[in-house]
């Protein structure tokens, strides 16, 4: 696609957008910040590694409603998923840029899901392949699998309704974007979720920047927009996505309402945290460290504001631990409350770290993640 500059001014007008659509990430309350420390499963129920000796990599298929359903029955926020949309304008969830199968004679079929109608990729079964990051083939087994579904039927299916939607909008990172397909495509998502959204939380976001600025100017600050960065770990052909403080100038111009960066960028330069933070922006983390409760509770520390993860049951419950306060603990003002459970009282155990401490903890997370 041939490049072509993005006049954000020049966006036109999304006349669907409903009375009751908000920025709330709690129904019907309308914030510029978030409220309380998130905890969003990522495609769900976490993705899919499926060459991972961790078996729960391989146990629900990714950006299905069965993930979404499972991950909803932990105290989680959000479910994160991918959105592209079809060649015929239809939203659907996929990760990838493009989708392999087999046919009957064994040969492998790669198609980019973009080109496909949503008839085609309805008709892909069960029995997928995966390209992984080194170029390797693999057959797409897991322990639950679950069918291909479009962003309407997530809405529709997936419960309960107070349970957030992050969706990321996505798109190929080597490709230039004209504007006109840009908007096509945000507005065919966001006519969706202005007809099937309701009452639920929803947070948009992507590392398209020029997408990023697009929706936040189609949204009429209706939902919250959040530009995704991996914080320079790669390079990118478009300066903006090459490090954290690129994304806060795009946020700041762009009057994005935060930043969803890649979590080792941010152990790695703990004093963005900072700058981010004094800059009226939230933030939020990925990667494979916000499976770790330590990492997570330090995040927190840190004055992040939510963390996007794999492993759902075991970081939700090491949240409520660690961070949330339980009933016991609001009513008594402590956050070191008691739990009742089979009869038996458990002692919440929650670490506590002084100033300079935690200074020291800021200090050393750089090395150790250059180990």
């Amino acid at each position: 696609m041939a490049l072509k500059a993005v006049h954000v001014s020049d966006v036109p007008n999304l006349d669907q957008v409903p009375e009751n659509a908000s920025l709330a990430f709690s129904n019907g309350r309308v914030v510029s910040r978030i409220p309380k420390f998130l905890v969003i499963g990522h495609r769900g129920n976490g993705m899919n590694a499926l060459q991972s000796s961790d078996n729960r990599m391989r146990a629900i298929k990714e950006n299905s409603i069965l993930s979404f359903n499972t991950a909803a029955k932990f105290p989680l926020d959000f479910v994160e998923f991918d959105v592209q949309v079809t060649k015929d304008g239809c939203p659907v969830i996929f990760h990838d840029d493009f989708i392999l199968a087999e046919d009957d004679q064994g040969t492998v079929l790669e198609k980019r899901v973009t080109e496909l109608c949503l008839s085609e990729f309805l008709r892909y079964g069960n029995s997928l392949l995966r390209k992984n990051k080194d170029g390797q083939i693999v057959r797409w087994r897991v322990e639950k699998d679950d069918s291909l579904c479009t962003l309407q039927q997530v809405f529709d299916k997936v419960e309960p309704n107070s349970l957030g939607f992050n969706i990321e909008i996505k798109f190929d990172d080597y490709i230039v974007y004209e504007k006109d397909y840009l908007i096509r495509v945000l507005q065919s998502i966001l006519q969706v979720v202005f007809e099937h959204a309701g009452d639920r939380p929803i947070i948009f976001s992507t590392f398209q920047p020029d997408a990023a600025l697009l929706v936040k100017k189609l949204l009429h600050n209706t939902y919250p927009v959040f530009f995704l960065t991996n914080g320079g770990k790669e390079i990118y052909y478009d300066v903006r996505r090459n490090s954290l403080d690129e994304a806060m100038k795009l946020c700041l111009e762009g009057g994005l309402e935060g930043i969803v960066s890649e979590v080792e960028a941010v152990f790695r330069n703990p004093g963005v945290v900072t700058k981010i933070k004094d800059s009226k922006l939230s933030l939020l983390t990925y990667g494979k460290l916000n499976n770790v409760a330590e990492a997570v509770y330090m995040q927190h520390l840190m004055g992040i504001e939510g963390v996007i993860v794999d492993f759902v049951q075991e970081i939700t419950e090491a949240v409520c631990d660690m961070i949330k306060p339980s009933a016991v603990a609001e009513e008594d003002g402590d956050g070191d409350g008691l739990l009742e459970g089979d009869g038996k009282m458990q002692v919440k155990l929650k670490p506590h770290f002084s100033q300079w401490e935690l200074s020291f903890l800021l200090k050393l997370i750089p090395e150790l993640i250059q180990l």
